[in-house]
């Protein structure tokens, strides 16, 4: 199964030459640490998916000692490692640039991998009942009803999301904290079986 990771990671080399320069200095950029994590984790894994889109490569993974319940692992396997990867890689710049000690951002770089694991619960399934391009139609349908609520019905969503993340991220009681983790858990391991019940359906 890590054979398959590795292949996702040899197949965006130069994406990752790319993503790991801008993540060390990201907290230069008036952002924030949780949007741009985000952002790239999302981007990579969806990348990742999107090679193995096409037939050929499916036939070709099917026909390699693998199981189609491995191959599906790999992605979930992978899209933790990836994101993990890049938080480390964002902080470790952080504290190389602003000093800010690693250890005291822990609900943050939480906050990334559990918004990851939850979007990629939702992305890795649909991808794999459906194309990409169906894909592409739903991230247009969901960018216009995002417009469409911040021009008509709450222009300020930006800073009550913001706002929201820094009370989450705030919050004292570590009862909360371990709710949230065990209901991302059993989100992602849900999407995980799902993902195998429609992987093994596919014929290539």
């Amino acid at each position: 199964m890590f054979s398959l990771i590795r292949k996702d990671l040899f197949l965006q080399k130069y994406t990752l030459m790319i993503y790991i320069p801008i993540l060390l200095l990201a907290p230069l950029l008036d952002k924030s640490s949780v949007l741009v994590g985000f952002i790239f984790s999302i981007a990579f894994i969806m990348t990742t998916c999107s090679f193995d889109e096409k037939d050929n490569i499916n036939i070709l993974l099917n026909s390699l000692p693998y199981t189609r319940k491995e191959i599906v692992g790999s992605k979930y396997i992978g899209a933790l490692l990836f994101t993990l990867l890049f938080v480390i890689v964002m902080y470790v710049g952080d504290f190389l640039l602003n000093g800010n000690n690693v250890l005291f951002l822990w609900k943050e770089m939480m906050l990334i991998i559990s918004l990851v694991m939850i979007t990629t619960s939702f992305i890795i399934p649909f991808l794999y009942r459906f194309k990409m391009q169906y894909f592409h139609i739903a991230l247009g349908v969901l960018a216009a009803i995002w417009l469409f609520t911040i021009t008509f019905f709450i222009k300020n969503l930006h800073d009550v999301l913001s706002e929201l993340t820094r009370k989450f991220l705030t919050l004292q009681e570590t009862q909360i904290y371990l709710i949230a983790i065990v209901t991302v858990i059993l989100i992602y391991m849900g999407s995980w079986l799902l993902s195998i019940r429609i992987y093994e359906k596919k014929v290539f």
